[in-house]
């Protein structure tokens, strides 16, 4: 089986459309905490909220974690049976917190945009919940791999931005 890098124009496009990243951060206790979350790139950097579904109670792990340590990875994949198409796209990056009304604050309110045009269920749940809060995702390192390149032809969102000429090779890290 082949190992292919996936091209930069799918890495942007993933970035734009995949629905879904998990969260890696660390406790305070060394380990290692993951949960899935939304996100939307908006100026280079990603961006995800604390939103209105339901939570626990209190501030979230994930907000926690990143005060005490900004270093965290965000992973987006796809699984297939046929494990010729499978891929993944992981960011190594430095996480801040933003608690901002979205009023007082025009990027809040570009990001707040962003992900409403992204995840159409936030026409019912709230984009952000009291207090209102953001996770800001500056990536530092990116990584990919996919199976085969033709799989990422196949797979929207990425088949607009490959062909088989310009898939670089490479291998995992």
């Amino acid at each position: 089986m082949v190992t292919v890098k996936i091209p930069d124009a799918a890495i942007e496009l993933l970035l734009d459309r995949h629905p879904v990243g998990r969260l890696a951060t660390l406790g305070a206790n060394g380990k290692i905490f993951q949960v899935p979350i939304v996100f939307v790139r908006y100026e280079g950097l990603l961006w995800s909220p604390v939103d209105g579904k339901p939570k626990s109670g209190g501030e979230l792990a994930r907000v926690r974690n990143v005060r005490m340590n900004p270093d965290m990875s965000l992973l987006l994949d796809a699984y297939e049976s046929d494990w010729s198409k499978l891929w993944w796209l992981r960011i190594e990056a430095k996480a801040s917190i933003l608690q901002q009304e979205p009023g007082t604050d025009t990027q809040v309110a570009a990001v707040i945009h962003a992900l409403r045009c992204k995840y159409p269920q936030y026409q019912d749940v709230p984009v952000l919940r009291e207090p209102p809060t953001l996770i800001a995702i500056r990536p530092t390192r990116v990584l990919s791999w996919c199976a085969d390149p033709r799989a990422m032809l196949e797979q929207s969102p990425c088949s607009s931005a490959t062909s088989p000429g310009s898939v670089p090779i490479g291998s995992p890290d």
